[in-house]
């Protein structure tokens, strides 16, 4: 069991020149691009700072998805759950080429604790990033304000579909029911007058 992340931002967004972060966390397996299994932790946050460049804004929101991130790893570690690098995606190349340490921006100043802060927990094989294109970027959901039909369109990347829910109701039932009857036959066993006699035989011999 992996976290996993997928780091977004929109770019001033909001009021007074801000951007918006956006994160989805959630739990997968340790492969190149980890699959999507359900939000465990979602982050839509507003960047107090106010941003100079898109590249920024990307990388302002990777620094605030992965700050949440270093207790999570720390919980699943004590868990019982050893955790690898933890992959954290982004669809800007720019930032990626920065926290890779491929690019070395000259004016940069407001972030360069950021992307500093970034490097330093790659070094320390905290965090793994990598680049792949914006629709695959779960994050982007919770940074824009998006229409009714997008809403419908991506509920099932988060929301678990009505027919699965009910899958998992009846399996709970049935599980209940399994137990039951299990408990009910062990507690009917000392009743059985050969089953007793059988049992005090063996004890005797």
């Amino acid at each position: 069991m992996v976290l996993a992340i997928h780091s977004d931002t929109s770019y001033l967004s909001e009021s007074k020149a801000r951007s918006r972060a956006g994160g989805h966390f959630s739990m997968s397996t340790n492969t190149e691009f980890p699959a999507n299994n359900g939000a465990v932790f979602t982050i839509a946050q507003i960047i107090k700072a106010v941003i100079l460049s898109a590249a920024e804004a990307e990388i302002g929101a990777m620094f605030v998805n992965a700050r949440e991130a270093v207790p999570m790893r720390k919980t699943l570690e004590e868990m019982g759950h050893p955790q690898p690098k933890t992959p954290l995606q982004t669809d800007n190349t720019s930032a990626h080429q920065v926290v890779t340490n491929n690019v070395q921006p000259k004016r940069t100043k407001s972030m360069d604790k950021n992307f500093h802060w970034l490097r330093d927990r790659a070094a320390q094989n905290q965090f793994r990033y990598y680049w792949r294109p914006g629709p695959t970027n779960l994050g982007d959901y919770h940074t824009k304000h998006h229409p009714g039909k997008y809403h419908q369109n991506m509920r099932g990347e988060f929301l678990s579909a009505p027919r699965v829910l009910e899958d998992l109701r009846r399996r709970q039932q049935l599980a209940k029911i399994a137990v039951k009857t299990a408990q009910g036959i062990v507690n009917m066993i000392p009743a059985i007058p050969h089953v007793t006699q059988l049992g005090a035989a063996a004890a005797a011999a």
